[in-house]
């Protein structure tokens, strides 16, 4: 029941807070692209808490941890909420002032790659008993190398960097998307200072690497 309360808690607020940032820049509820987003990110955030209580209450219990331990890590995620009041708030601006213009179509298919990119993330989940918001070596954890974790080191950041660029399309702002791409930049630094907090503390992620070559994009990174 705590862990109910606690995560309801979390949903509720983190949905007021981006409906506040996103429909009073706005100047209206009347933004189609702002309610739009609410659906694709709250709905299937809700199916997955529900699942996460009710299969692995373990892993919800993690993912509700937010403190991050690393100095390096808490200016990152500094950095990310900045990143993200940013371009909610400047999206909801440029629909009021009509700055920018993103065609239907394109909208519609980032929403497609929000869902892909959530689909990924739930998949990460599955896959991964041991992820954390954020970056420490668990006790009895060990290296993960199949599935998605085969192809790349870090499948859910793939996951988030579809996401959040998806996401300014979906608002309907090319604005925000120049803010979002930010975002990006801050998972590379993160995922150095993981990668170091991982190599010292967990036996066998040396060998990972070397296995899995590519960190966040297949042949890129």
């Amino acid at each position: 029941m705590r862990l109910l309360i606690n995560a309801l808690a979390k949903y509720i607020f983190g949905l007021l807070l981006v409906g506040l940032l996103l429909f009073l820049p706005a100047g209206t509820l009347n933004y189609r692209g702002g309610w739009l987003f609410i659906g694709l990110l709250f709905i299937p955030m809700l199916v997955m808490g529900a699942v996460l209580l009710v299969k692995t209450p373990d892993l919800l219990a993690k993912r509700l941890r937010v403190r991050e331990k690393e100095t390096a890590q808490k200016g990152v995620v500094a950095a990310a909420a900045l990143i993200f009041i940013g371009a909610f708030v400047l999206a909801g601006l440029d629909y009021r002032y009509g700055w920018t213009d993103v065609p239907p179509w394109l909208t519609w298919a980032a929403a497609v790659i929000m869902l892909l990119a959530y689909g990924m993330y739930a998949e990460v989940m599955r896959e991964n008993a041991y992820l954390f918001r954020t970056v420490e070596v668990q006790e009895g954890q060990r290296v993960i190398d199949t599935g998605l974790y085969g192809i790349v080191r870090h499948p859910m950041y793939t996951s988030t960097v579809l996401l959040y660029l998806a996401i300014p399309l979906v608002l309907g702002s090319w604005a925000s998307f120049c803010v979002m791409l930010l975002y990006p930049a801050a998972i590379v630094f993160r995922i150095r200072n993981e990668e170091a907090v991982l190599t010292e503390g967990l036996p066998g992620y040396e060998e990972y690497k070397k296995r899995v070559k590519y960190r966040l994009i297949p042949m890129i990174w």
